[in-house]
Order: C-alpha cells, then sequence, then structure tokens
C-alpha cells in the first residue's frame, strides 16, 4: 500500500514517516515537505492510497476537502492540535478518516494505519450476500415484524450470516422486535462517518441479536434522519453485501430518493399488504412504480399479512388488481404476533404452533431452500429451546 506523509517540516515529516513504515509489512511510505495548499501536486502522479498530514488546523481542512473530493479514493489521516468538536466535526465533513493530537502517539498512528490497510484489501469476488427488501403498502400493514422474523430465520440456518439495516429511518423499530437490547449507534451516526465506513465500523455500529443475526437500527432522533442521504445508504448496503449472507432491510413505506436506492440494489422486494380496501389500493399504486421502474416481475413478492379466510376482498381478486401469479399469505395471529412485540423475542422462540413463524418458515425455505438432510437439524435448533424464551425486562 502507498502512503505519503506531508509536514512543513521535513525533520518532522520523515520522524512521522518512521512511525508509519513501522506499521506492517507491505507498506510502500515516502514522506514530502510542502503546505497543504499545495497537495494536489504532492499526490499527482504517486497516487497514494493513505496521506497522513502533519500539522494540520482549522483553515487547512477546506482544501482537505477539495482535495477529497477530487480524489474520493485516499484516505486521509490527520496530526493536529485542535480538538475541539468544531474542528472535529469539520475535519469528518472533509472526509478526514482520523484525528490525532500531538506529539503523535507510535501506536495509534500504526493502528489507524492498519485499519485503512485492512480496508483497502479487495474484497474476495464470491461473497455478494442477496439483499431482500420489505416496504409496507400502508402503515400498519406489518412489514417491520415480517422483516425482522424472516431475517431471524435466516440467521438459524446452516449457520448463515444476516445483516437486518432499519431504513425507516424516522419511526423504524425493527429492533424492538427481536431484542431488548440498545443500540449505542444507528444508521445516521454510520452516516456521518461515511468517509471512514469500513466492514469493521459497520459491525460496531450493529446490535449483535446473535452470532449470525445483526441489526443496524434506525435513529431515535427524527431530525437525525435527515442527515441520511441515498448515496450513504448505497454504501451501507453494498459493504454489508460483502459481510454477510443475507441483508434484510426494513424500508418503510417513504417512496423517496433513499427508499428507491435502497429497491433498486435489492434482489427481491417483498411489498406487504392486508386485505383492505385502503391496502389495496395503496398497493395497485405501488405495482405502477415497480412497473415504471422497470423492475422485472420476478423481483417483486407479495405479501397478504394477516390473512383470514372469507374476507371481503379475496386472494383472487387482488391477483387480478395487481397483475400477480403468486401471492403468499402469512395468517392472522394477533395474540402471538403482539406477544412477541411486546417481549422483544423472535415469533418462532415464543411458539412453534404459531402460524405465523410456521409461515415464515416456508418464505425462508423459499429464499434460502435447506438441503433435506439439514433439514431436522435446522427446525431442530429453531425450536429447541422455546421454554425460557428471553424477553424484554420492564
Amino acid at each position: 500500500m502507498k502512503i505519503k506523509v506531508v509536514s512543513s517540516n521535513a525533520e518532522r515529516a520523515e520522524q512521522v514517516a518512521q512511525i508509519v513504515r513501522a506499521s506492517g509489512p507491505g507498506l510502500d511510505v515516502h514522506s514530502a515537505t510542502a503546505t497543504l495548499s499545495g497537495l494536489p501536486a504532492v499526490i499527482n502522479g504517486s497516487r497514494p492510497v493513505l496521506l497522513v498530514l502533519d500539522g494540520v488546523d482549522l483553515s487547512a481542512l477546506d482544501a482537505i476537502d477539495r482535495l477529497n473530493q477530487g480524489h474520493p479514493d485516499v484516505e486521509t489521516i490527520v496530526i493536529s492540535a485542535d480538538q475541539s468538536p468544531a474542528f472535529l466535526v469539520k475535519a469528518m465533513r472533509a472526509g478526514v478518516r482520523e484525528v490525532l493530537p500531538p506529539p503523535v502517539d507510535a501506536a495509534a498512528l500504526q493502528a489507524a494505519v492498519q485499519r485503512v490497510a485492512r480496508k483497502s484489501r479487495p474484497v474476495a469476488a464470491a461473497r455478494q450476500g442477496e439483499v431482500l427488501a420489505f416496504m409496507a403498502c400502508k402503515g400498519g400493514s406489518g412489514a417491520s415484524v415480517l422483516a425482522a422474523n424472516l431475517a431471524h430465520i435466516l440467521s438459524v440456518r446452516d449457520a448463515r450470516s444476516v445483516a437486518l439495516l432499519d431504513l425507516d429511518l424516522q419511526f423504524g423499530d425493527a429492533l424492538l422486535m427481536l431484542s431488548d437490547q440498545r443500540a449505542t449507534s444507528d444508521v445516521a451516526e454510520v452516516a456521518r462517518n461515511i468517509g471512514r465506513l469500513d466492514a469493521e465500523l459497520l459491525r460496531s455500529a450493529m446490535v449483535q441479536v446473535s452470532d449470525t443475526l445483526s441489526v443496524l437500527a434506525a435513529p431515535d432522533e427524527l431530525s437525525q434522519a435527515l442527515e441520511v442521504k441515498a448515496a450513504h445508504v448505497a454504501a451501507i448496503i453494498q459493504l454489508a453485501r460483502q459481510s454477510f449472507d443475507f441483508v434484510v432491510l426494513d424500508v418503510g413505506r417513504s417512496i423517496d430518493a433513499l427508499s428507491l436506492q435502497a429497491l433498486d440494489l435489492a434482489a427481491r422486494i417483498f411489498p406487504v399488504v392486508q386485505l383492505s380496501l385502503p391496502q389495496v389500493r395503496d398497493a395497485k399504486r405501488l405495482r405502477g412504480l415497480f412497473r415504471s421502474l422497470d423492475y422485472p416481475p420476478q423481483k417483486i413478492h407479495w405479501l397478504v399479512n394477516r390473512y383470514q379466510k372469507g374476507s371481503d376482498i379475496t386472494l383472487e381478486s387482488l391477483q387480478l388488481a395487481l397483475g400477480a401469479q403468486a401471492i403468499t399469505t402469512i395468517p392472522n395471529h394477533y395474540s402471538g404476533v403482539t406477544a412477541s412485540v411486546n417481549q422483544g423475542v423472535p415469533i418462532d422462540r415464543l411458539s412453534h404452533n404459531n402460524p405465523v413463524a410456521r409461515a415464515l418458515l416456508e418464505l425462508a425455505q423459499s429464499v434460502a431452500p435447506v438441503e433435506s438432510g439439514k433439514k431436522d437439524t435446522w427446525l431442530a435448533s429453531l425450536f429447541g429451546n422455546l421454554s425460557q424464551p428471553q424477553g424484554r425486562t420492564a
């Protein structure tokens, strides 16, 4: 990995370069004496992967911002005596990966360099997790419950790793469906640090519900949702695909640049509708949107939640309205689902006889078929510890 250390003082530049060289093998480290206004000339021709900039003050961050806009593939570590909140916020917005105070601590600088080195390693092309997006046709359709519980069921199959990303940024509560753990970070916090996003940062921002299931929560504050942009969502999903076998998205029901970005990246979209006239009307509108976006029919998998036979609107009528060949039904079991949500325990962990759990098991099998020889073991692992489910505490 090519690294350039820049300082206005030649002796200082070489001292920092020596520390960087000791970060690990295979590093091509050079030092340069220059002012920060001359950064473009410093990197032209050499194209380092990482710049370590010494003696940076608040006024120099504009130059670093312009550099990062012109060279987004170049990572930046800054050494600065200014550790004020204003400086750190502006540095983050300028795309600086890390800010270290002088005199530079060798171990801290070397650890920062190693993090960049890990991020710059090529990712094996074989790992591209499948993205599944759940979208509500109307509020209250139960899309979040289905997304969270399908994510859980997928996570216990063949030890496959699953990420649940709550992209219902204003009112998301997917984590509550699965655990009583509190999120220490969220989608907005990751977006604010998008310049230094890597697999390590993403995993540290997620709540680990189990060894194979991690959840990135929606922000608690409504105002923070406004900070998240479509490009942030794309970067988070793409990175999650490289780290997990399945990435389940709870998109909510808003149609905007963020949700469209998520839907574009999904291999399968599960619109969730109930058999009522307002919901069916909104489902038809959503179908029109999918067609205008040229989504192929095989990408869309309609789910009817809280299905009961004898409804005023029949499945056949819904199929006709949507032009859908097949519609999957999730039966109505209000008491069981409510108990699951209130306790923060996945539906299948509360009761293996719950018809909603059974329907989701079948849906999971259609998404990721389990080999016949492994199916009994998988079911045993799902239903093997149901007597004492761990739920939310009062």
